[in-house]
């Protein structure tokens, strides 16, 4: 029990771990690495050279501004570009970010352009910020200017994804360097067209105080690509989109290539050059030999060639009548010859439903025909899926046949009763639905591969033999049902025709339906989860 737990708790505490990934994924992803204030800020945007979108606005240092009311008082001349860089045209004051001591001895922090020719006509618009008023320039809501790779020309260069203007500083103080580190960066991009400084000016303390400072005086706006944050979230959740779409469409292809190209051809009657013959273990010590109890009365027939011969097992465990007999009579009922079928029930304990007048046990006892040379079977002691004391388990073999209609079908019907010692418990016998299963598929294992039985498993053989006429190793098929469980008339006959047509097939299942889908949403809501399950994901792998 703590070992289940653990196991629980383990599987629990992974799902939530891959849950909280898939959940960071989704959402917290693009919050991390691309946060809106970025993100707006590239959607905001006015693009340089754009004369669709940014015809009538300038940039002053790196905000946009509207010129379409503008009363220029300045003698200037100039023709205005979409997203035009005007910062030189006004006298801009030193910023905070120029007044460090330790960044003084730099000459483009202290440098003012508007003192030498900066090419734009030394700063004819006066101060800043009284320019702007004056000349009439709106504000469109501080949204920044944007450049591409292909606008950063000469004068300009980029840095940390700024882009600078050199221009007024580099035509002010000349061609040649003042010799400090900051002017030796500047020169070295202009001269050698560098388009992205970044590089150069993250050597030092110095310098990155120095960039500050350059960003602020010279900054004429921003590189209006996506930051590789954003580049990133933007190429994952493509790459998520492309994987997950492409897996969708994908099963949904190969499901309707299997449901309609492939199906079709597994379950119709094959033909006779596909149906092998019987493989029986030559070896063994039962072949060619009759039931030493005689064969069952009746007829038993001849089924058809392509027949192979099947055992129905149905577990029980604490249904009603009608529920075992229901699931009993659509198996016994489905067209496939009572010679090769024969019904296999397993009682689960010695367990009295809810609402039931009968144990278990004695409903299933009472459904079929006893043999009379097998009306008061003794128990028969087999290894359960169990631990301990509760290993050991011992059952009780009924034989006969169960009769519907036309039909009269071999049965079989194991009752687990326990061992004498635990005669007095709650539930005698009773050790869960894959132990029920495993004592069909432990007892085919011994017969096929001639290895040692317990004494149930002798006890099966022999009613077995004296049911079909045939030994057990010519059994191929196990068709398994809950006791719960109805089935159509042509299921075993179509399961068989896909055993028969495709020899790699090792298992089938076939479609669930819910029989009572209008009794509550509950029960509605279920046929979509079920119909999606089959026709979806099983025929994708299939």
């Amino acid at each position: 029990m703590q070992q289940a737990w653990r196991e629980k708790i383990a599987l629990v505490s992974l799902i939530i771990l891959v849950c909280g990934i898939v959940v960071y994924l989704t959402i917290f992803l693009t919050m991390t690495f691309c946060p809106e204030s970025v993100s707006k800020t590239q959607s905001n945007i006015y693009q340089v050279n754009r004369t669709d979108k940014t015809a009538g606005v300038i940039g002053v240092r790196g905000i946009a501004y509207s010129t379409n009311e503008a009363t220029w008082r300045g003698v200037i001349t100039f023709n205005i570009t979409a997203g035009m860089d005007m910062t030189p045209y006004f006298s801009v004051p030193l910023p905070d970010e120029c007044t460090s001591d330790k960044i003084k001895e730099f000459r483009a922090s202290q440098y003012d352009v508007c003192s030498g020719d900066n090419g734009s006509g030394n700063c004819p618009l006066g101060d800043v910020d009284d320019g702007i008023k004056n000349n009439n320039l709106k504000s469109m809501d501080d949204r920044p200017i944007g450049y591409d790779w292909s606008d950063v020309g000469s004068g300009y260069f980029v840095i940390n994804g700024n882009v600078l203007n050199l221009t007024p500083y580099l035509m002010s103080v000349g061609s040649e360097p003042s010799g400090d580190m900051l002017d030796e960066a500047i020169f070295a991009a202009a001269n050698n067209g560098l388009v992205d400084a970044s590089l150069l000016f993250q050597r030092t303390a110095k310098m990155k105080a120095a960039t500050a400072c350059l960003i602020a005086r010279f900054g004429a706006g921003q590189l209006a690509k996506d930051t590789p944050g954003c580049f990133a979230v933007n190429l994952f959740n493509y790459i998520a989109l492309i994987i997950i779409g492409g897996i969708v469409l994908s099963r949904f292809i190969m499901a309707v290539i299997f449901q309609y190209f492939l199906s079709w051809q597994l379950v119709r009657r094959p033909p006779r050059s596909k149906v092998r013959p019987l493989s029986y273990n030559a070896a063994a010590p039962w072949a060619g030999k009759k039931p030493q109890t005689g064969a069952a009365a009746g007829k038993i027939g001849k089924g058809d060639d392509d027949e192979l011969y099947t055992i129905m097992l149905v577990t029980c465990y604490s249904e009603g009548e009608e529920s075992i007999r229901g699931t009993c009579d659509s198996l016994c009922g489905t067209t496939f010859s009572d010679s090769h079928k024969l019904l296999f029930i397993v009682a689960d304990g010695i367990i009295k439903g809810s609402g039931n007048d009968r144990s278990t046990p004695d409903i299933c006892i009472d459904l079929i025909e006893q043999e009379e040379s097998f009306r008061d079977p003794q128990p028969c002691s087999y290894l359960a899926v169990a631990a301990g004391s509760k290993q050991h388990n011992m059952a009780k073999v009924y034989c006969g046949h169960y009769v519907v209609n036309e039909h009269r079908t071999p049965c079989l019907v194991v009752i687990k009763c326990g061992a004498p010692e635990e005669q007095d418990a709650a539930k005698p016998g009773n050790r869960g639905k894959r132990d029920s299963q495993m004592i069909l598929m432990n007892f085919f294992s011994n017969v096929v591969h001639n290895e040692r039985m317990v004494p149930l498993e002798y006890d099966l053989f022999r009613k077995v033999h004296f049911l079909m006429n045939v030994t057990p190793d010519l059994f191929e098929i196990v068709l398994m049902v809950d006791a719960d469980t109805k089935v159509y008339e042509d299921s075993l006959r179509l399961l068989v025709n896909c055993m028969n047509n495709d020899q790699l097939i090792m298992g089938l299942c076939g479609e669930t339906k819910i029989a009572n889908k209008r009794d509550s949403w509950v029960t509605a809501i279920q046929v979509f989860e079920y119909y999606i399950s089959h026709h979806l994901s099983k025929a994708f792998e299939s």
